[in-house]
Formats: C-alpha cells, structure tokens, sequence
C-alpha cells in the first residue's frame, strides 16, 4: 500500500501546533482577567509567558479531555483545569497572525525561515563539470511521423541540428499528435500551438544561421500545470486556480526557453499535486485505458508514453515522478532536492518539492537535467551543483546495493529480480545493505503540515470546497485535518528527518547506486525526505488482473478487472548518491541497454 494512503489509515493525528513568542517590550499594561487594567510592570521585569490579554473562544476541561483523543496523550483532572483556564492567555494569543487584530497574509512566494540541507553542511557530488553525450549514430529519419515522435530526444536533436527535420514540422506532428489522442488520455490544460509555431520557426531560423543551442535546441515538450509560464494559464489542476495566468516564467521554463526548446503544451496534473484527477477529469494511462496514468505528474506521464511530447517536465514530493512513470512505461529523473531551482512553481512542501524530467530513455533524462540544472535566486534551497555524466563509460566494477529481502516480497515481480540479475551480467557488483526498521512513514507529519500551511487561505476561505475530490485521502480533508497536527510531533520528525539523512548516509557510503522496487515504501518515502536522486525506468512486462490506482479502495466504484489479465510495463528505481545522478545514469544506461524494453510502444498510439 503507497505509504501516504497508509499513513492515512494508521496515523494519529495530534493537537493544534502553536508558536510561541514574547510579548512586545514597552507595551501598555494588559487588562486582567475583569477587565480591568493591570498593575504597571516593575521597571526591569521581564515580560513572562501566559499573561497576554486573553483572546479566543471558551475553552474548558472537556476541550481538553476530546483533543487528547486525537494526540493520545494524557493528562490529570487538575492539569486540563490549570491549561483551560490559562490557554486564552497562554496559547490563544499566538494565533493573531492569522485571527487578528494584527493578521497578516503570507505571500506565496514567501519560504520558511528554516529549509532543508540533504548534505547537512557536507560536500557531495561531483568536483567538476563533465557532460558527454552517447556517441551512438541515430541513423536515418523515420519514414511516418508516429515513429518520429516516439524516437527519444538523443535522435531527435541530431536530426534537428543536421537539418532532417525542422522543429517546425516535429511540432506540428506533436500538436496534431496531442490533439489526435488528448480525448483519450485527458493529459493537457493547455494547448500553446501559436507560441508553439513561433518558437519552432524561430528555432529553425537559428540553426539555419549557424545558432545551434544545443540538443534541446527545437525540440518540443510538455510541462505539469504548476510551472508558471508568462501568460499562459497556470491552473495547478485544480477549480480555485483555474483562470490563473501568471505574468513570468518560472526558472525551469526559462531554462529550456533559453536551451531552445519549444513549448507546446501545458499538461495535466493531480489537482494540487495529488494523484491523477484534476477539474477536466482523470488522465489515463496509455498502456491500459481503463486505469489512471498515476500522479501527481499524470500528464507528463501519459504524454510522453504515448509520445505526444518529445520530453516533459514533473515534479515529485513523494512518488509524483517515480509512480507515473512506472505506470505509464517512461524514464523519470528525481533529481537531488536543491538541484533544480523551483522558482515560478507551485509550492506543496517546501522542504520536499523537486523538479524533474520525464523522457523515453536514460540518456534523455540527463540531456534536459543539464538545461535546468544549477541555482536560482528565487529559491532559498538551490544550491550551486555539479553535473558529471559520460553516456559512453562503462559500468563494471560499480557497486550496487539492494535488500535481499525486499527482493522476495512484493512489491518486487519478476522484472525486479531479473534487473538484479542483469547487474551481475554487466560486471558490477551487487551488495546486499540493510535498512533501519523505523517508522518512516511518520515523517509524512511534515508533507501534511507544509502542504496544510502552503494553502492555508485556500482551506480557510473554504475554497476547497469547489476541488472535484472530496473524498477521506483527497487534500480538502487533509489540509482540514493538519490543522490539528502537534507541533511538538513536527520538531519530533523534523529530527528523526535528520536521523534518517545519516543512515542514508551509511548506507549510501557502501555502495554507488542502490536499486530498489519502485513503490516500495520504505526507499520511496525515506530518499524523498532525504533528498537522494532517483531513477524510474521501465525493464520489463507484467500481467495485471485488476486495474490499478493512486486512490484509497472505494467499495462503491470498484476498480475494473481484466480476464485475460493485461500486459503493461514494469519498472525499477535506481537511489543515487546526494548530486551524483551522472553515475545513476550510466548505470540505468547500461541496464537499458541490455534489456532491451524500452522502444516498444503502447498499442493504438
């Protein structure tokens, strides 16, 4: 079970969390309890905690005696009594920022002071720069346009930049292609076909005159609806933000202007990045149209499995790359969090919010990582970095690591175990690592409060309410139910956050990469809390009987069954050091390569 959904099911969920702060030196003398105006303080005495005005509705015993329930605490008769009759004074009054008199709105631009450092003050990656591309010659063109635009980036750009096909005609196969199969799939918010025409023009014009960008340079792709682009909507897949249309764009986007590459369409995602329904319906999974495409970056996904796009960017917090791209047969790349900037982007978590590419091949994946790569002053957490990758190095000697059990046990197929296999075909050396047995998905506290905090004024205006999915694992109950989250808990995990961070680091330490089962909870949530690069690849086939969803079971919609059962791909995650996707990369290439999956192409497309 996705570990999100199972937290749901399982987790307390405690009281509210409180700030706390002093009150203003030199202020006037607060009225007591009747009303009436305190003694003036002794010159020289400090102020104290618990002697605020008194604010807020009553609070008796009996509160007290029902939240204990939600935080599965306990205290004494006379300790409810003491904190109901002080809480006006001692923990009401540090809610004015958002109750009043004082109430101040927080711009969504604005981050925390404090942000998360995976490297925890310690170098990591690569010491230089070192990019080169695979020497493989892609041959010739393709004779119909299907096979153009399921060839991956690595042969487009080279038919690009030797003049076999100009960006204008790749963009009119994408835009016929998008239109052709959206109806299908319900992967696009945005259709951008002027913008779209102009920029590849222009791109062929450039190349025309000796310009040439580099290999994004004309070739066009798709972004998840929450990267801002400069007068286009940015809807984040949800009703409240569906007329939004933001006057820049966001770093990511500009960077790939800049690269050359041509925008043409922006794509679905999970309303506010969670799974795959947004305010135009649920987006399909091209292999299997009877399930959904997995999200939160279910258009990417979708999109670029059914070639529609000849690249796209995602996002992930927890599993919003890695999901869709098992499901949907592509490569995701989760980048170390910091490496690519999110300005211009939609906030879930700011500690855990990374910004990623979704391709049809490895090499692909590290292609559009090299455009976006690198900080941006309007992101607190990008940190300068450096991209190291050689599509032609071998692999044999590397050390890669697994867990012998995990392996065994589902959700570990076939496919798994033929991967690790193929590791040892390839010269490089598996070695088994172990994983703590701690309870890592009691870190989802802080995923719940940073996202209830992200669209707190969505929550409290009740504007959720117009969201499609109103359902016990949807955001409007969750946001609702993070409300009564402990802050104490919150700096608890914020803790064990940081003990994770150095078992990673021990585990990480023996080994190169690790390769583990995609969806298996205990990598999926600890390396995105960590901040650890990911790649998703597909490896191979598996039968399903039954469709397959991001959504909690609903006895009342049950999930579609298959007999016989269907063929859909499979895939494998790779864990990278913290910067080191170039050595992940060189290992999926080799693996990808020898496993020969990756250029079948979903039936009907």
């Amino acid at each position: 079970m996705n570990s999100r959904r199972r937290f749901l099911i399982r987790a307390p969920i405690g009281l509210l969390g409180v700030a706390v702060a002093c009150r203003d030196h030199g202020a006037a003398p607060a009225p007591n309890a009747n009303g009436q105006a305190a003694a003036p303080a002794t010159p020289g005495a400090p102020p104290t905690f618990a002697s605020a005005p008194a604010v807020g509705p009553a609070v008796t015993p009996g509160t007290f005696v029902e939240s204990e329930k939600l935080a599965q605490v306990t205290m004494t008769d006379a300790q409810r009594k003491m904190a109901a009759d002080n809480w006006p004074k001692a923990m009401a009054p540090y809610y004015e920022r958002r109750t009043g008199p004082r109430k101040l709105a927080l711009e969504p631009s604005l981050a925390p002071a404090t942000h998360w450092n995976p490297a925890m003050g310690a170098s990591a990656g690569p010491a230089q720069n070192r990019f080169v591309r695979s020497s493989d010659a892609p041959g010739p063109l393709p004779s119909t346009d299907a096979q153009i635009a399921f060839s991956p980036v690595s042969h487009l750009s080279h038919w690009i930049q030797s003049r076999a096909i100009t960006s204008e005609r790749l963009t009119n196969i994408y835009l016929s292609r998008l239109q052709q199969f959206d109806p299908k799939l319900r992967c696009v918010i945005t259709l951008t076909r002027d913008q779209a025409l102009a920029q590849a023009k222009k791109a062929d014009a450039e190349i025309a005159a000796g310009h040439y960008r580099g290999p994004l340079h004309g070739v066009p792709f798709g972004v998840k609806d929450l990267l801002d682009t400069a007068g286009i909507l940015t809807t984040y897949g949800a009703e409240p933000f569906q007329h939004r249309v933001p006057q820049a764009d966001s770093a990511v986007v500009a960077r790939l202007y800049q690269a050359g590459a041509v925008l043409v369409a922006k794509l679905s995602m999970g309303a506010l990045a969670l799974n795959d329904i947004w305010f135009g319906g649920q987006t399909m999974n091209p292999w299997l149209l009877e399930e959904g495409a997995s999200g939160s970056s279910a258009g990417p996904g979708a999109a670029t499995a059914a070639g529609l796009v000849g690249f796209s960017i995602g996002s992930e917090t927890e599993g919003s790359i890695v999901s869709p791209s098992l499901r949907c047969g592509i490569t995701g790349l989760r980048p170390t969090y910091g490496r690519v900037p999110r300005t211009g982007a939609m906030t879930l978590c700011w500690s855990l919010d990374k910004l990623g590419p979704m391709t049809r091949s490895v090499e692909d994946t590290m292609l559009v990582l090299q455009a976006i790569t690198g900080p941006d002053a309007g992101d607190v957490a990008s940190v300068p970095s450096k991209l190291e990758f050689d599509a032609n190095a071998g692999v044999k000697g590397l050390r890669v690591g697994y867990v012998p059990g995990w392996m065994k046990e589902a959700p570990a197929t076939d496919v798994d175990r033929a991967v690790l296999d193929t590791v040892s075909k390839l010269g490089m050396t598996p070695v088994a690592v172990t994983f703590p047995d701690w309870p890592v998905d009691s870190l989802n506290v802080v995923l719940f409060a940073e996202a209830a905090a992200a669209f707190e004024e969505m929550t409290l205006s009740h504007q959720d309410d117009m969201l499609k999915m109103q359902t016990p694992d949807a955001w409007p109950n969750l946001f609702r139910s993070a409300r009564f989250l402990s802050a104490v808990d919150f700096v608890q995990t914020d803790r064990l956050r940081r003990k994770l961070a150095q078992e990673m680091e021990r585990i990480m330490s023996q080994v190169d990469v690790l390769l583990v089962p995609a969806l298996r909870d205990e990598t999926l949530t600890t390396t995105n809390f960590t901040g650890q690069p990911s790649l998703t690849m597909r490896a191979g086939f598996v039968q399903v009987s039954e469709a397959r969803s991001d959504w909690a079971p609903d006895p009342a919609h049950p999930l579609p069954k298959f007999n016989p059962p269907r063929r859909v791909p499979h895939g494998v995650t790779l864990i990278g050091k913290l910067f080191e996707e170039g050595t992940m990369a060189r290992v999926g290439l080799a693996l990808e390569r020898s496993l020969g999956v990756v250029h079948e192409t979903p039936p009907g497309f």
